[in-house]
């Protein structure tokens, strides 16, 4: 690898690779140590393609939630199957793998300014700014970096674009698995919330069993399946399809419903 060799963001790989490998070490023990990580599924991973594939999971934390997959996809990769047992596989990480996350978040702070080095596609949120609802056109040069992460490696997105559990799946999301027809690959987690702050940074509770569900590729028709179907289907495989609340109240529903018109569009 040349020492100033970049990706198709400007960024410098080597670069990226000791970021990559610093946080590793330093977050390893968050999931194999403090807490302990129970992953299924990760086999999965080796066989996949080097580009092209979407990965879509519910959010419970804004960083613990792909810092765990930055463990997990590199440790499989590694010939380790359902374990992070073992750090070494941190040396040689993928280096093409990125994130979709808010602009307004990933630049927050040095320290998440940092972070977003190692990967983030930072998008401009439309439905929410500094707290507050708002509605404004979606940018389209954020989704044209969706497309060209995945043109070079691959993506994770967490579709709801928040961490509240159960709120709408974004349309926007359906777009782009319907216009570049990338590997979907469906990612279920949990004990996140329990574990750590709102943040994925402070530990907020030690001993708490986490749990990691790689899911097979999902089978999408993408010339004839509907964005709608899309979504459906999106719901069901990250399992936040209101099916999977046993008692939904009445205002849990009028707000879904809401959230779906207003992101229509978004990404």
């Amino acid at each position: 690898m040349g020492l100033l060799k970049r990706n198709p963001f400007g960024h410098i790989l080597i670069l990226k690779k000791w970021l990559i490998r610093f946080f590793g070490l330093m977050t390893h023990r968050r999931f194999r140590g403090f807490n302990e990580l129970q992953i299924e599924g990760s086999e999965i991973i080796k066989n996949l393609p080097d580009t092209n594939v979407l990965f879509v999971s519910n959010h419970q934390t804004y960083f613990a939630d792909v810092t765990a997959m930055f463990h997990v996809f590199n440790a499989s990769l590694s010939g380790r199957v359902d374990s992070i047992k073992n750090i070494g596989y941190i040396w040689n990480p993928k280096l093409n793998i990125y994130y979709v996350a808010a602009k307004e978040t990933m630049q927050a702070g040095l320290l998440t300014r940092i972070m977003a080095y190692g990967g983030a596609v930072s998008v401009e949120r439309s439905w929410r700014s500094k707290g507050k609802d708002v509605h404004r056109e979606i940018n389209l040069n954020d989704t044209e970096k969706i497309g060209i992460a995945l043109k070079d490696g691959w993506v994770i997105t967490f579709p709801q674009g928040t961490t509240k559990p159960f709120k709408p799946i974004r349309k926007g999301t359906a777009h782009i698995i319907k216009n570049h027809k990338p590997i979907v690959i469906p990612i279920v987690i949990d004990g996140f919330r329990r574990s750590f702050d709102k943040k994925g940074i402070r530990i907020k509770k030690r001993g708490i069993l986490q749990s990691f569900q790689i899911k097979p590729p999902l089978e999408i028709d993408y010339e004839n399946e509907t964005i709608e179907e899309i979504v459906e289907k999106l719901e069901y495989a990250i399992e936040q399809h209101t099916s999977f609340l046993k008692v939904i109240p009445r205002e849990v529903i009028e707000d879904m419903e809401d959230l779906n018109e207003k992101r229509k569009w978004e990404y």
